[in-house]
């Protein structure tokens, strides 16, 4: 796992404690009731502290999966 992901788990941890990785990786905001309009704004929060970062906005509606996530902060900023 590389540090970004591990990192990144380490945020929705935050967010949606009592996960374990391996619900983490496979969640989507449709498959994981909790992640509700605030627990989205709480976890663009963290990832932005986390990561020293400031998300595109207008970006974060589409940002629905773990997965989308982790691939919008390996592609647009460049994080390793």
């Amino acid at each position: 796992m590389d540090k970004t992901t591990t990192r990144l788990l380490k945020c929705f941890h935050t967010v949606f404690p009592g996960l374990k990785d391996e619900q983490i990786v496979s969640a989507s905001q449709d498959t994981l009731a909790a992640w509700d309009s605030s627990s989205a704004v709480f976890l663009v929060d963290v990832i932005q502290e986390e990561f020293g970062i400031e998300m595109d906005l207008d970006a974060v509606p589409d940002l629905d999966s773990f997965d989308k996530i982790l691939v919008y902060l390996k592609g647009n900023h460049q994080i390793s």
